[in-house]
């Protein structure tokens, strides 16, 4: 009876063992992508390179700024899927917005803060003008806008 019970257990760890093997075996087999970093781990000077280098072409054709006022710029064209180029994307040190006039006046579609920074105030609209306050390091940039013939410009401060 003892020796029953001996053979028993020596299956059973023969059995485990054997299982663990054939799973390490499949991990090595499938590799990084269940164990791993995806791509790898990149060292310090890859990732200093990679940003050094100019970013890919977009795959839409690129809209020409003109620079506005409190260091923002309005590109020449809308944002994809934006119905009659209503649109226009600013930009400033503190973050960007994107917004539309609308039969109501301007209206804020949507804003994002730069890193380092965040969202103090918005008037989002519609309304006569709009703006968007972000906060840093080092203070305040304020996006106010309004619309010009349709279109919505950067604003400067009353």
């Amino acid at each position: 009876m003892r020796r029953r019970r001996l053979l028993a257990f020596a299956g059973w760890l023969a059995t485990a063992a054997l299982a663990t093997l054939v799973g390490v075996a499949a991990i090595r087999l499938v590799g990084e992508s269940i164990t791993g970093t995806p791509g790898g781990v990149h060292s310090e000077a890859d990732v200093e390179r990679a940003l050094a280098s100019p970013p890919a072409a977009p795959a839409t054709p690129a809209a020409t700024s003109t620079p506005g006022p409190h260091g923002s710029s309005v590109p020449g064209g809308a944002p994809p899927g934006t119905p009659g180029g209503a649109a226009r994307v600013f930009v400033s040190v503190g973050g960007s917005a994107v917004a539309e006039c609308a039969p109501g006046g301007v209206r804020l579609v949507s804003w994002a803060p730069a890193q380092g920074y965040r969202v103090g105030d918005t008037d989002r609209g519609p309304d006569d003008d709009v703006e968007v306050t972000f906060v840093g390091p080092d203070g305040e940039h304020e996006l106010k806008l309004r619309c010009v013939a349709g279109q919505p410009v950067a604003a400067t401060d009353d």
